[in-house]
């Protein structure tokens, strides 16, 4: 609690920390010292008020610990590192296609080797590694069913090929999930703690959070919105790979997911039709979103190249029947301001958060 207390409170002075707990002064003053004397906080510069003696800056120390955060998608395979203070140190897009499940994993983890020697940090600073792949979770150890493109990534114990490689504890999510987690750390969960996450990619999925913390499910499945649509419907929801084979037949050159992101131009021809054909499917996602969690925002992440994401937001809400003059709050829409590939951050979050943020 007092971790994520001074996260969220970037340079608090000592004795401003007890209003937010609710603990005794002493209490926080002898935790506050412990963690101090393991190196998980430092001391940043003298903060003055009044005429008292000067206070220092309580901050997390960002070398206490390192996270790998590894993202497979339909056409690449990423990772990152982020240090103590939940910041990105680093991260890679590796330049082969996630075909081959052994050699995606092993050149994942001799490039994530080579970053940390080259950034200077021990192996014995790694507490754990986060994998992030889209899918559902099906059967008691929870193995990923991802979209055809990945299936030699399916139904297998992933978890346990990751122990093995990085010996390090290991923490998979789907990766619209770790996208929600990364978006609650770092972007809109700042500033709106219930929120839901809608992310596009190869397929169109969801995560969500709730008074700051993400929402799993029983089975692991919690914002698996695409379950809102028929098999008839599935070719309309606004996944992303549907609109590349909507490109692909006007000629347009797009290889794949991130080829798209990287140069996406909303004057492509099919783009505004792909958006028109796809508006009432994203709406359905709002709406449902809407009833049931009621967020305060619903985030645009994933894959989504900003221009498309524009495109997106100006997309007219579903008409409401507004009740005695007093209509229903509805939640801001948001594109994420991550950058970078919001699901390999969120992923490396994630033994962040489970060890030591609350």
């Amino acid at each position: 609690m007092i971790l994520e207390i001074i996260r969220r409170n970037e340079g608090i002075k000592r004795s401003a920390v007890t209003s937010l707990t609710n603990l005794t002064q002493p209490s926080v003053h002898r935790i506050i010292d412990t963690l101090l004397e393991s190196e998980y906080l430092a001391l940043g510069s003298d903060v003055i008020e009044g005429r008292g003696k000067p206070s220092k800056e309580l901050q997390l120390n960002p070398v206490a610990a390192y996270t790998i955060g590894i993202s497979v998608n339909t056409d690449s395979a990423s990772f990152c590192l982020c240090d103590f203070n939940c910041s990105v140190v680093y991260e890679e897009v590796l330049d082969i296609p996630p075909v081959d499940r052994s050699r995606t994993l092993v050149l994942l983890k001799e490039r994530a080797w080579r970053a940390m020697k080259d950034a200077g940090i021990p192996r014995g600073k790694l507490v754990g590694v986060g994998f992030a792949m889209a899918g559902f979770f099906v059967g008691p150890h929870r193995y990923f069913n991802a979209p055809e493109p990945l299936r030699n990534w399916s139904l297998v114990d992933i978890s346990t090929e990751l122990s093995a490689l990085f010996e390090a504890p290991v923490w998979t999510e789907n990766n619209a999930t770790t996208g929600a987690i990364g978006e609650a750390i770092l972007g809109a969960g700042l500033t709106h703690p219930t929120f839901g996450y809608l992310s596009f990619n190869y397929g169109f999925g969801a995560g969500v959070v709730i008074n700051g913390k993400p929402l799993f499910g029983s089975f692991g499945n919690a914002g698996e919105i695409s379950r809102v649509y028929t098999n008839k419907e599935g070719r309309h929801r606004p996944a992303l790979g549907e609109l590349i084979l909507r490109l692909q037949d006007r000629n347009v050159a797009v290889s794949g997911i991130r080829d798209l992101r990287l140069h996406f131009d909303p004057e492509w021809p099919g783009v505004q039709e792909w958006v028109a054909e796809v508006s009432p499917y994203l709406n359905r996602a709002i709406d449902a979103m809407w009833a049931v969690i009621d967020p305060s925002a619903i985030v645009f992440g994933g894959e989504l190249p900003e221009g498309l994401g524009k495109l997106l937001l100006k997309v007219e809400p579903t008409p409401r029947v507004v009740r005695m003059g007093a209509p229903a709050e509805f939640p801001q829409i948001l594109l994420s301001q991550i950058k970078g590939d919001p699901a390999v951050i969120g992923a490396a979050l994630i033994p962040l958060k489970e060890l030591y943020f609350d």
